[in-house]
């Protein structure tokens, strides 16, 4: 696994890891902490993390859902948050 694709699936759990119990985060939360920039260029992260998340959603480290129920990694369509598994 390329370098970068472990530094977003990092991100994902130190920000989940911030958060309450059962929080969720937003796949763009994640491109903007990564990017660390003013710019937009964080958009282009937006697939790369939502990858990232699939990837951890596989191994069981955490869920993609949408309207707070569990949805399939690998047919999310549409806005999607990240949480852990509860």
């Amino acid at each position: 696994m390329p370098d970068g694709d472990r530094s977003l699936e990092d991100a994902i759990l130190d920000l989940l890891d911030r958060r309450a119990p059962g929080a969720s985060v937003c796949p763009s939360d994640v491109a903007r902490a990564v990017h660390r920039s003013a710019d937009e260029g964080w958009r282009e992260l937006m697939e790369p993390v939502r990858r990232a998340a699939a990837r951890l959603a596989a191994e069981g480290r955490v869920e993609i859902t949408q309207h707070g129920d569990p949805v399939d990694p690998a047919r999310p369509r549409g806005p999607v948050r990240i949480r852990r598994p509860g």
